[in-house]
């Protein structure tokens, strides 16, 4: 396994950070998140492998490579937060560090944004810091590696 790699994972309609809703998920982008993720993840001496799709299988099949690729996961699976439990099982059955991302806080918004399916799989959750999530989330990463 290489052990200085992180896999970046960004769930569905992520890709429209920046125009999105910008009251609720702010302006950045997601390219400029995955490069101060980048950046961030390169000073702790970790690369980082980023991927988003709209596609639940997409993002399966990236968490099951990590698995003898990389030492930790950050995902925010958007709506998958929800509603998957084939993700939970994907971030189960790699036995990597998880580390479940949310720019906004999702307990403050609609009741059924409040239940998680990844929460219980992950070693860390952060809801609610906007970028400064991901950061949080290396920063926690590298402490465990």
């Amino acid at each position: 396994m290489t052990e200085r790699r992180l896999l970046l994972v960004n769930g569905p309609n992520l890709n429209l950070l920046g125009t999105r809703e910008p009251e609720i998920y702010g302006s950045t982008t997601l390219a400029q998140i995955e490069q101060a993720v980048t950046d961030l993840a390169e000073q702790h001496g970790l690369a980082v492998d980023a991927v988003q799709s709209n596609h639940e299988g997409v993002l399966i099949d990236a968490i099951h490579a990590a698995r003898n690729a990389c030492a930790g996961i950050i995902i925010n699976p958007g709506a998958f937060t929800h509603t998957s439990v084939a993700i939970a099982d994907a971030l189960a059955a790699v036995e990597l560090t998880v580390v479940e991302v949310h720019l906004s806080n999702i307990h403050k918004r609609e009741q059924f944004r409040h239940h998680s399916y990844v929460s219980p799989v992950a070693d860390m959750v952060v809801a609610g810091a906007g970028p400064l999530g991901y950061e949080l989330a290396v920063r926690f990463l590298a402490s465990r590696l």
